[in-house]
């Protein structure tokens, strides 16, 4: 044994040559600070060796290496600036050092290569993956570039433009592809990878072929002239523009540091980088998109801990109310395996939830990503029926019938008399009382909430609802469900409109309060979205969740919290639903809908939306983006801090995945919690303050004004 670690380990193998084995004690491998000693300890220890005529580096575990360890990265990056410089050019420096051993190395990648992994099989002369390999430099997601060499080393393997689309995408390749665009040498079977790599290091030790000038390209400027760096550079900054516009400073920092490092040798590219990695770090962007890893890892984790303690696990599922949302919820369980009965109470509904499962699959193959047989499998997988009889196998039971309590109270207790005695009952409800719902049933132990988003098979996350006398039992059995149907589970407890709700309809209150006082929800609409970064603004996000939808959700957020959420006079919404604007579904609200002469969809501006809210708002007038941003933003917020406070979520990282995946809060900024955070806590009392007097969904409760006077953080 030439080296031994707690994370990789070095040993000869016949005729001279040796293997460097990843292999940490955790169930993956990554590059901690420890591993990064490591390998600078194993690199030294091979150059001491002194007779070693080439090296194979490969895992013992089913992956190569997954990237960095991103728990490190909040400590690391809190440092200053010249502190996080020094630390990620000794970390660079570590692989240059590996990059210059005197003979050949070969990566041997299985499994993920991922990030600083990626980066390792970089530093090697050669690549061989096997056909399990994905290789990829995803730091673009965590608001991040390549810090360990990735942005000089992949340019010069593969040219500028392949390894600018590689990074600015974040998007990993599997062995064939990689192997297509130059970026490994090989692709095997797994079980000749081992094999296959000794071969090719020892045909280099031979003099097969120059591994030495290889070596050279990687750290000799790009071979390009002055007209394709100028054509390579501009059209990666034109396509980075075009995908990530102006909030995510990563892909933008990549493509200028590239372009700069082009002329320049691997110590002065490394620097480049290593600089722009540092301004990355202290990006709001980067700490946003960490914070979004780390709570969707969490969430994660969490979910894994309830399903595995499920005692009871869903092979059967049944809908109750067909439709869009019912066959939505159908298409989910069976495209992801678990046969699904779809009931309803008129054969036209039935029809309806049938071809929207269809149509789903058809646009998949459209896109080439489902064929006839998985088309085939999945819609046999559903069984649509008129009769409650078919219930009797069925593990699990989503009722997703009208948004009213009287009638989801009769449907839920026909089903509690016509289910197994341990069949588990959920309804898909957006803001009716669990509680309230339980009353119905004799066993409501066996209930609880399963919210899902519209359109299903796109929203990622369901909200489970516990109620009062909600078992942890269905609880956990429920999470596992929801976890085989391809979702993310958040458990909340009951209250008026769960979280996402609760927390979106201070938002729309806010929106209809400016309008109120003048503002032009065109103008509101596109600040919130091309400032702010939301997908939609407020009036085309009404428009899209259904006007009738809102008017009815808020009476039920009204009467569920009349202190802060009383009914607005004079709502524009209100006034819009009592004619029959309903938004999308009929073509028009806040905005028209049609189609335009291309036959593509179109949205203008309704003439009669102005002219029906004209005699019940102020005059037209221009709010500055700032002003819009806090007064749709803050009631957002405190209820989102209430309800943390209140214990309906258990945590600041799930309320911000739940809204992140639930309502599509943009991930640059974090999530609400996040953003809160951005800002300052001091900074969002003092804002808050500023509104106070528009009404209680401006106004701050204690635990907010203390935490920001004690200099707390949500995330502590």
């Amino acid at each position: 044994m030439i080296y031994t670690g707690k994370s990789l380990s070095v040993s000869l193998l016949d005729d001279g040559f040796a293997e460097l084995v990843f292999d940490a004690q955790g169930s993956v491998n990554k590059f901690d600070r420890q591993t990064v000693t490591e390998l600078d300890e194993a690199t030294q220890a091979l150059l001491a060796k002194g007779d070693i005529k080439g090296l194979v580096v490969r895992s013992a575990k089913s992956a190569f290496i997954v990237g960095a360890d991103i728990t490190e990265f909040t400590g690391l990056f809190a440092m200053d600036d010249a502190e996080v410089l020094q630390w990620v050019a000794n970390t660079s420096q570590v692989f240059d050092r590996f990059e210059d051993l005197p003979f050949p190395t070969i990566a041997a990648v299985n499994g993920f290569a991922l990030g600083g992994g990626c980066e390792m099989a970089l530093a090697c002369d050669m690549r061989i993956a096997d056909t399990t390999a994905s290789i990829g430099l995803p730091e673009v997601k965590l608001g991040l570039m390549p810090g360990f060499g990735g942005t000089v080393r992949l340019p010069r393997l593969i040219g500028a433009d392949n390894a600018l689309e590689w990074m600015t995408t974040g998007r990993d390749r599997k062995g064939a592809k990689a192997l297509a665009e130059g970026a490994v040498d090989a692709v095997v079977a797994p079980e000749a990878l081992v094999e296959g790599a000794l071969s090719m290091v020892k045909d280099a030790a031979d003099g097969k072929f120059d591994w030495q000038a290889r070596r050279a390209v990687k750290k000799a400027p790009l071979q390009l002239n002055k007209n394709e760096a100028m054509m390579s550079f501009s059209t990666a900054q034109a396509m980075v523009f075009a995908q990530a516009g102006k909030h995510y400073p990563a892909p933008h920092k990549m493509v200028e540091t590239v372009q700069k490092a082009a002329g320049l040798d691997r110590d002065g590219a490394l620097k480049l980088e290593n600089e722009g990695f540092v301004a990355l770090a202290k990006t709001d962007a980067a700490k946003a998109q960490i914070g979004i890893f780390l709570a969707d890892q969490l969430v994660k984790s969490k979910g894994k801990k309830q399903a595995k303690a499920a005692t009871k696990q869903s092979k059967l599922n049944a809908v109750l109310g067909a439709g869009i949302m019912g066959g939505g919820i159908a298409y989910q369980s069976a495209v992801k395996g678990t046969p699904v009965i779809m009931k309803d109470i008129n054969q036209g509904a039935l029809d309806l939830g049938l071809s929207e499962a269809a149509k789903i699959l058809g646009k998949g193959m459209q896109r080439g990503k489902v064929d006839a047989t998985k088309m085939a499998q999945t819609l046999n997988a559903i069984t649509p029926t008129l009769e409650y009889s078919t219930l009797k196998d069925a593990d699990l039971v989503i009722e997703a019938v009208v948004e009213n309590p009287k009638v989801k109270g009769i449907v839920l207790k026909e089903v509690e008399d016509n289910v197994a005695d341990d069949a588990i009952i959920t309804s898909n409800t957006s803001t009716i009382s669990i509680n309230q719902l339980a009353e119905s049933l004799d066993k409501p132990e066996r209930f609880c909430g399963m919210h899902f988003f519209n359109p299903v098979h796109r929203m990622p996350l369901v909200e489970i609802i516990r109620g009062e006398n909600t078992s942890e039992e269905t609880i956990n059995a429920v999470v596992a469900a929801t976890l085989k149907m391809g979702k993310t589970p958040i458990v909340v407890n009951d209250c008026p409109g769960f979280l996402v709700n609760r927390v979106l309809f201070p938002y729309f209150a806010g929106f209809s309060k400016l309008l109120i006082d003048g503002a032009d929800f065109v103008a509101v609409d596109k600040v919130m979205e091309k400032i702010f970064g939301w997908p939609m603004g407020p009036a085309y996000l009404m428009d899209v969740v259904g006007i009738d939808t809102g008017d009815h959700a808020a009476d039920v957020m009204a009467a569920g919290i009349p202190e802060r959420m009383a009914r607005l006079d004079n709502d524009p919404v209100t006034l819009f639903y009592k004619e029959q604007r309903l938004g999308q579904k009929n073509g028009k609200g806040f905005y028209n809908y049609g189609v335009d002469k291309r036959g593509k969809p179109s949205k203008t501006p309704a003439e009669e939306a102005y002219a029906l809210m004209a005699p019940h708002v102020a005059e037209k007038t221009d709010f500055e983006a700032d002003d819009i941003i806090a007064r749709l933003m803050i009631p957002m917020a405190n209820e989102a801090i209430r309800c943390l406070e209140e214990g309906i979520v258990d945590s600041a990282a799930e309320a911000d995945m739940a809204l992140l995946y639930g309502l599509g809060f943009p991930p640059f900024r974090g999530g609400i919690f996040r953003w809160i955070e951005t800002i300052g806590l001091a900074n969002f009392v003092a804002m808050a303050d500023k509104y106070a007097e528009l009404g209680p969904i401006y106004q701050i409760s204690d635990g907010v004004r203390e935490m920001a006077a004690s200099g707390k953080s949500y995330f502590a």
